[in-house]
């Protein structure tokens, strides 16, 4: 597998910098860098990279601009590589596949990248997969439908009933019952129970594979709700409402979801 990846930083010394650390990398294969946004934005349309190495302070666009210009297109991954620390935050809440300080060492670089090759291994096989179904569909039909009735059967054996979440040097075994919500921060996700906040580093996307999606469903782009647990529904403006949780938590859910959550709560 070949991570088709453009480099992205407004500093052609550190463009360099960059692809001397990657040539140890054999399966990084670097189709294009940019000295700018704008640079990016077009190349990125053009090339349809697996993976940006992104510098976020750049004149003009800056990295932020680059991943909002990417949202009429299916983005690639994103990686911010800074020089400055106090834009993690909102790296992560941009959905960044991670945050690298300036100058990139080695092994962080490569922990990142073995993030990014599970990353799109698991879209790649997600895609085969659908593919095999759309061919199944026309030439087996009963087939994907008898396929249908035996996953449902086995739904519920099929998700998680433990999590175990290494935090502040402890391992928490944590019985997903309790878990109330989740907020994600890139690849971090903040798990809420009865009395407890912990900190998770995984995607949220792969935490949702984790977990029975007829109890677990995300009402934001950031946050997954324990319906069960959800024991008041209070309508807002603009067609969004809030959910008021057993702890008293409220969460706030978007239009764009408002359908999903209303064929669970009622």
């Amino acid at each position: 597998m070949t991570i088709r990846t453009i480099l992205v930083d407004d500093e052609s010394l550190a463009i360099q910098g960059l692809q001397l650390r990657l040539e140890a990398h054999d399966d990084v294969e670097i189709i294009d860098t940019c000295l700018n946004g704008r640079e990016a934005i077009r190349s990125i349309k053009t090339n349809k990279p697996d993976l940006v190495f992104l510098d976020i302070q750049m004149p003009g666009f800056d990295g932020f601009s680059v991943v909002q210009g990417m949202m009429e297109v299916e983005p690639p991954l994103f990686v911010f590589v800074t020089a400055y620390s106090d834009h993690a935050l909102r790296a992560f809440e941009a959905d960044a596949m991670d945050y690298l300080m300036k100058p990139v060492e080695p092994e962080r670089l490569a922990d990142t990248l073995e993030r990014v090759r599970q990353r799109l291994s698991e879209k790649r096989g997600s895609e085969e997969a659908e593919r095999l179904m759309e061919v199944l569909t026309e030439v087996a039909p009963e087939a994907v439908e008898n396929m249908g009735e035996a996953s449902e059967a086995h739904a519920s054996n099929r998700f998680e009933k433990l999590i175990n979440i290494k935090d502040r040097g402890q391992i928490f075994r944590v019985d997903v019952d309790t878990i109330e919500r989740i907020d994600a921060a890139g690849d971090y996700m903040c798990i809420y129970t009865g009395d407890n906040t912990l900190i998770l580093r995984e995607t949220m996307k792969d935490l949702e594979k984790r977990l029975d999606p007829r109890r677990f469903q995300r009402v934001h782009r950031s946050t997954i709700v324990n319906l069960d647990l959800v024991k008041q529904v209070k309508p807002h403006t603009n067609g969004e409402c809030f959910l008021v949780l057993d702890s008293g938590a409220q969460v706030k859910v978007s239009r764009s979801y408002r359908d999903v959550v209303a064929r669970f709560v009622h």
